[in-house]
């Protein structure tokens, strides 16, 4: 018998946070497309992959590019290095990544996490969010989900 979930949702948060001293010029937008996970196989040995996307654009950077960085948060686990899906009081283990190898977890740079950072002024940029559920995840059927806020610090 192959057990089988509903689609599990990452909801992405777009927040923004101003350094004490702010750059009076630089204004920043911030869209997100949240990480979706399909149906979750208990029995499968396979990690299950999905991907999502944050779209940030600066103007007001002057010429080149500027050290603007995109963040992440942990989400309701409180912990980067194992977030957690959930349902109810029940939790499913995943993370977030950089990188499509799944070796760089996105965070905020601390914890041995990296945030992706430099943006050219005016310029539209698509980052996306890799996601990975382990296998071997002994859950029960049911929707899990989790929020994960994305900042921008300029």
């Amino acid at each position: 018998m192959i057990r089988r979930w509903p689609i599990l949702l990452v909801g992405l948060a777009a927040g923004f946070m101003a350094p004490l001293v702010a750059h009076a010029a630089i204004n920043c937008n911030i869209t997100t497309v949240g990480v979706t996970f399909g149906a979750y196989d208990v029995f499968s040995s396979a990690p299950l992959t999905s991907a999502g996307s944050v779209t940030i654009r600066c103007v007001g950077l002057g010429t080149g590019s500027d050290q603007i960085s995109v963040a992440l948060s942990t989400g309701g686990s409180g912990s980067f290095l194992s977030r957690a899906l959930f349902r109810g009081s029940e939790t499913m283990s995943y993370n977030l990544y950089l990188n499509a190898g799944h070796t760089q977890i996105w965070g905020d740079g601390t914890a041995g996490t990296l945030k992706y950072a430099s943006v050219s002024n005016n310029q539209s940029i698509t980052l996306t969010i890799f996601g990975r559920i382990p296998p071997g995840q002994d859950v029960s059927a049911g929707t899990y989900s989790d929020t994960i806020v994305a900042t921008i610090n300029f």
